[in-house]
């Protein structure tokens, strides 16, 4: 198939992904052993699911950024952090104490069946998906990257997820409303 016409159709699949709701899922939060869905959340405006990892270098890069937003909009939109991981570093057990360390107050959603991740179609570790509450179901509005510089805090020079979440809430357009997320491959199981 031409490249150009291969492109084309991503844009569009893209597109119907960002119009369909999202089908609910139910995950267990490594936190306090309950579980957790969409449906959790019927009034919250937004949710920004963050996939992300315990060994991935990109994700420790990205914890104190995870922090500022989780701060920033508290009481606006929910975070959550899921992780799809296979690999022994990967476990609950793991999970709990990579969770103590990094100081996050949201929900920490282990998905070792992938349902999540296949739902959202993540890849990468860290990938984030905001999803806007629309009638009581889900759908994508922005995915891909954080921002711009995964290594430098203070030099990025686009905050995507940031800029999402303010048109999201200020009921304007998300453009661009995807960016490619750069760090670790999930493999599928």
């Amino acid at each position: 198939m031409e490249k150009s016409l291969m492109v084309f159709l991503f844009i569009i699949s893209l597109g119907l992904r960002a119009q369909t709701p999202v089908q609910n899922f139910k995950l267990t939060n490594v936190v306090d052993g309950s579980t957790v869905s969409l449906e959790s959340y019927p009034t919250c405006t937004g949710l920004a699911i963050l996939f992300t990892s315990n060994a991935c270098p990109y994700d420790g890069y990205y914890v104190a950024r995870i922090k500022d937003l989780i701060d920033t909009y508290q009481g606006k939109i929910q975070f959550l952090l899921v992780n799809s991981f296979q690999e022994t570093g990967e476990a609950i057990d793991q999970m709990k104490d990579v969770y103590a360390r990094w100081g996050l107050p949201v929900p920490y959603l282990t998905d070792k069946e992938q349902e999540a991740m296949t739902c959202l179609g993540a890849k990468k570790s860290p990938e984030v998906f905001l999803l806007k509450n629309m009638n009581g179901k889900y759908t994508v509005v922005y995915s891909g990257a954080i921002d711009d510089n995964p290594q430098v805090a203070n030099a990025v020079t686009q905050p995507y997820l940031k800029t999402a979440i303010d048109k999201m809430l200020a009921g304007q357009k998300i453009d661009p409303a995807m960016v490619r997320a750069v760090g670790c491959s999930i493999r599928k199981k």
